[in-house]
């Protein structure tokens, strides 16, 4: 008999444990929901709530962690229908297309009509045959889109009423239009009318969009994967008082809070640079305009913004997470790919003044990893599975010594230790790194070696948390800013990922 077969047979206490936990995860309190669920099993086992707990831990992204618990609740209970559900919505987050296509196969045979199901297996199925297509033709020789595509195919016409890079507007001579697109000669004026514009949800032309990652590219390829960082000599009033770098952790699509990182804290520019530390797109609806603008900085002044490529800098996350379904709504599918191109070639990690270590993720699981070793990192590609690579966008700090697979199911969890040896041996004083949720935007841990910061206040709409950036002068000691989110024209976030869009239903 299948152990759902009565709620009489749960304990009461468990049950109102498991409602509390409903209303925590209603209310996008997912932390404590887990704890709720976490507290009902400790009564009872039950295959209900282990889907539950699974559900909290998809929201928190902690997908390995989810595929346990929705393995037990299958375990419990073969028939129950959330927990197949939540296992391929854990299995898809990950890339893994396959497992995730039979968990949906099995939902849409249980529940045949319900049309979330169906579209989700849709997506996996779609995914898989992608995977196929790219595994096929991977061995022939084809040269990049960013070296073959033409971007004076894209005429622009009369109607375009946006900003042109050159003061006369538009040119027709591709040499000069291309030579204004190289580093340090893209007019600032054009940058600043174009984030203006980004404001009012106006988009600039895509032939300048293509301009721009052709040129990102080239300038990202010449960077080192481990960029070497200083913070300028003066600062914004010339003194070296007042010099500083600004490093920002995750901003994800919320445009109208970066637009509040600068008015609190001035425009990027040389003699006020900052570091933004990966995750740029996905999850808030605007990826495109954030990205656009650290780009429009990093060609107009390399020295003004630097940035280093977090887990959603990413093909796979962003199609689940809607920056792939974002670019194609606003531009189209030939940009999104120049976007992948451009991403591929990001840093992975930079050093400031030789002491401070910023990376996106963490750690890695490998021992005795060095500052060459990161160098060394090929790039151009998508992140391999495991790895160091891997390691350095996904991993997390843990609060005990020692190391431990990750919660994510990917990368791996690292305690203070080993913080420690890693700065040690590198000669190095702090580990900077984003990746999570912090209530007050950041979080200092690990014997204050390692601090979290993170830069979308309010994510996604709905966890209410603030966000926060640091100073770091010359004296290289921590300096926090916090804020609260800033109100954005009414889109919801993820609003244009499909198919896999909330990871959620039934």
């Amino acid at each position: 008999m299948s152990l759902l077969a009565s709620s009489t047979e749960i304990p009461a206490e468990a049950t109102a444990l498991k409602d509390r936990g409903n209303a925590e995860l209603q209310q996008s309190h997912y932390s404590s929901a887990a704890d709720l669920y976490t507290s009902a099993l400790e009564i009872h086992e039950c295959s209900v709530f282990y889907s539950n707990r699974a559900m909290a831990y998809i929201r928190m992204e902690q997908y390995g962690l989810a595929i346990v618990d929705a393995d037990s609740s299958i375990k419990l209970d073969p028939d129950y229908v959330k927990a197949y559900y939540r296992r391929g919505s854990a299995q898809f987050a990950l890339g893994k297309n396959k497992l995730a296509k039979k968990d949906f196969k099995k939902v849409c045979q249980m529940k045949p009509k319900d049309k979330d199901a169906r579209a989700k297996l849709a997506a996996c199925t779609q995914a898989v045959k992608e995977a196929l297509f790219a595994m096929a033709i991977e061995s022939e020789e084809t040269a990049p889109l960013s070296q073959t595509f033409d971007p004076m195919s894209l005429a622009i016409n009369n109607t375009y009423e946006g900003p042109h890079p050159h003061p006369s507007g538009l040119l027709s001579n591709s040499e000069q239009e291309e030579a204004m697109f190289t580093p340090g000669m893209l007019p600032m004026d054009f940058v600043m009318a174009a984030v203006a514009g980004f404001k009012e949800q106006k988009l600039i032309h895509k032939r300048y969009v293509a301009r721009l990652l052709i040129s990102c590219k080239k300038i990202f390829e010449s960077i080192n994967t481990l960029q070497d960082l200083r913070v300028p000599e003066v600062g914004r009033d010339n003194t070296p008082e007042s010099a500083h770098i600004t490093v920002c952790g995750d901003t994800h699509g919320q445009f109208y809070d970066v637009l509040n990182i600068f008015e609190i804290n001035g425009y990027p520019a040389a003699n006020n640079p900052y570091l933004f530390n990966g995750d740029f797109v996905d999850r808030g609806s605007w990826g495109l305009e954030v990205v656009l603008t650290y780009f429009l900085f990093k060609i107009a002044c390399p020295e003004s913004i630097h940035l280093t490529r977090g887990n959603h800098e990413t093909k796979n996350m962003n199609k689940i997470y809607g920056f792939e379904g974002e670019v194609k709504h606003k531009y189209d599918v030939n940009m999104f790919n120049l976007f992948l191109e451009t991403f591929s070639y990001l840093p992975l990690a930079a050093t400031i003044n030789n002491k401070v270590f910023v990376v996106h993720g963490g750690l890695s699981s490998e021992e005795g990893v060095t500052l060459d070793d990161i160098r060394n990192i090929k790039r151009g590609c998508e992140p391999p599975e495991g790895g160091l690579f891997s390691d350095l966008l996904w991993s997390d700090p843990q609060p005990f010594p020692g190391k431990a697979p990750s919660k994510r199911g990917v990368g791996y969890s690292f305690g203070p230790d080993i913080t420690a040896t890693f700065l040690e041996n590198n000669g190095l004083e702090l580990l900077v790194r984003s990746h999570e949720v912090k209530d007050e935007g950041y979080l200092v841990e690990h014997a204050s070696k390692c601090i979290t910061i993170f830069s979308a206040p309010n994510y996604c709409d709905s966890m209410g948390n603030k966000g926060a950036f640091i100073h770091f002068g010359h004296s290289l000691e921590p300096e926090f800013t916090q804020y609260s989110h800033s109100p954005h024209p009414d889109i919801r976030p993820m609003a244009y990922a499909q198919g896999m869009g909330g990871l959620m239903g039934l």
